[in-house]
């Protein structure tokens, strides 16, 4: 009797059921392979774009810049007093459009051919490029309330306002012009002293500026020293500290030598913040503390003062 052999057909019934039986192993893998990844959450933390705002660097308060601006560049909440260009300084005494700017093309030349790590030739095209200013100081005559002055702002930017030869004459010729004109006088200062890239030369600028300050007070005519932060070395032992009147910004640091200098030379242990216009004003060296945002009405006061006094002795 012959056998009959019967084959089954899965159909495609037998399949392996995912829910019940694991997959094997390259199927797993694969499956891993492709599951999506979760998605991270974003941090809501923003960088804060340059040139929009500022931290205070005593209360670390957030200031938008233009209230900053608007505010002559001093922290609305402490009162701190930022570092402020010498053209935006003088923007914010002067009447609109009435300053005029003396010797704006004069610049300093490597007489001595200073080398070191940089020569001072590449060091002035650096700063010119970077502050836009010729060099640490620029003078002319304009109008405060309603006084003509003779206005010499030093900018600390340009290689810590040092003062060299160009600083010296130019200082010099506004002097000399406020003496001519018969105008009181007014020297802002910030400065780290002398510019020791010129040798001698930048030592001589200290009895340059005195000898013309000494014939403007011969005439009888004011002239206001203004210190802000920092005033130090060779502009405080000159010009600086020669004003009819002598007024500072809060918290400037004013001195000749640095403390460890001056510790170090004396021997002796030395007061705290014995360098600071607060400390100053109490021991009779400065005249009155003024704030930044008060400083163009003070001057305005002060010239009514000196002028009319001026005008009496005249008389």
């Amino acid at each position: 009797m012959a056998t009959t052999t019967f084959t089954k057909k899965t159909l495609g019934l037998d399949t392996i059921e995912p829910a019940v039986t694991p997959p094997p192993p390259d199927v797993a893998e694969s499956a891993m392979a492709r599951k999506p990844k979760m998605a991270t959450t974003r941090s809501r933390k923003k960088d804060i774009p340059e040139g929009i705002w500022a931290k205070c660097p005593k209360c670390a308060n957030m200031i938008y810049d233009k209230e900053l601006d608007e505010n002559h560049k001093v922290c609305l909440k402490c009162g701190h007093h930022f570092p402020i260009g010498a053209r935006e300084r003088i923007h914010s005494l002067v009447e609109t459009c009435s300053f005029e700017e003396m010797d704006a093309e004069m610049v300093s030349v490597d007489v001595l051919k200073f080398t070191g790590v940089a020569s001072y030739r590449s060091k002035l095209d650096a700063y010119q490029k970077s502050t836009t200013l010729k060099d640490a100081v620029i003078t002319g005559v304009g109008m405060i309330g309603g006084h003509r002055v003779g206005l010499a702002v030093m900018d600390f930017t340009f290689l810590g306002g040092s003062m060299g030869s160009v600083v010296g004459e130019k200082i010099t010729r506004v002097i000399e012009k406020a003496t001519e004109k018969e105008v009181p006088l007014i020297i802002i200062s910030t400065s780290g002293g002398a510019r020791m890239y010129e040798g001698m030369f930048s030592l001589m600028q200290m009895a340059k500026t005195s000898g013309a300050l000494a014939y403007h007070a011969k005439a009888r005519l004011p002239y206001i020293s203004v210190l802000t932060h920092p005033t130090t070395a060779g502009v405080m032992a000159s010009y600086a500290s020669l004003g009819d009147l002598i007024i500072a910004e809060p918290a400037a640091m004013i001195g000749f030598a640095g403390p460890r200098v001056i510790k170090d030379t004396t021997q002796a242990e030395l007061p705290p913040g014995f360098q600071t216009a607060e400390f100053l004003l109490d021991h009779g060296l400065i005249d009155a503390i003024v704030p930044r945002t008060e400083m163009k009405e003070k001057l305005i006061t002060y010239l009514d003062f000196m002028a009319e006094g001026r005008r009496q002795v005249a008389a």
